[in-house]
């Protein structure tokens, strides 16, 4: 396991002072009471702040091939979900959050969970990642690069959502700055639940029948 690298995910990993926020690409101001688009750059594997024309405009996904993906903004849950303690185990996760998205440069799933030093990261073998996708539906459903399923053990159960994965990168800054102690502390734990709390009230079912 290693650290992950965090190059332009500043505003999510280090206390700053307040300053103006501007599109990386083209350097217009954003506004800093809304929430601005975020592109994946899948060569240097970092998140971009990005203005909407240029995210539209750099988006492979939607126009032709290239380095950028957008982030989507779409929550679902999977409250029938099975991943119980074997699964959990099998992705060799030492604390009680971790999310996991398909790396496209790599060809693998990657997993990531917070620590006092940020991200940290582990690559699931197949057959670990094999029985997450056994054990959700929404394995199979995420976007490469820019979507990840965020799993939490909390009070006995495994809570299971697919969210967009800059929410998962502003979870690791939050943690980061609040950790206190071994455990990280009564302060890191509010700030997780306040942001499980948050995605429980947008996530929904995916459409469609259960396999």
């Amino acid at each position: 396991m290693r650290p992950h690298g965090a190059t332009g995910l500043r505003r999510f990993t280090t206390p700053r002072p307040p300053r103006e926020e501007r599109c990386e690409l083209c350097g217009v101001p954003l506004a800093a009471e809304e929430r601005h688009p975020h592109l994946v750059d899948t060569d240097k594997r970092a998140l971009v702040c990005s203005c909407g024309p240029c995210a539209q405009l750099m988006d492979r996904s939607a126009a032709s091939p290239g380095r950028f993906r957008a982030v989507p903004g779409r929550f679902l849950s999977d409250p029938g979900h099975r991943i119980d303690d074997r699964t959990w185990e099998s992705l060799r996760i030492p604390v009680s959050v971790a999310f996991v998205f398909h790396n496209s440069a790599l060809d693998l799933p990657v997993a990531l969970y917070p620590s006092p030093a940020g991200a940290t990261e582990s690559e699931p073998g197949q057959e670990a990642w094999r029985s997450v996708l056994e054990a959700t539906r929404l394995a199979s459903l995420l976007e490469p690069d820019v979507e990840a399923l965020l799993l939490r053990r909390h009070e006995g159960r495994t809570e299971c959502f697919l969210v967009p994965v800059d929410l998962c990168y502003e979870l690791v800054g939050r943690m980061r700055l609040h950790w206190q102690g071994f455990d990280g502390g009564a302060e890191a734990r509010a700030e997780l639940d306040g942001l499980f709390a948050h995605v429980r009230s947008l996530a929904r079912e995916p459409r469609g029948s259960r396999p």
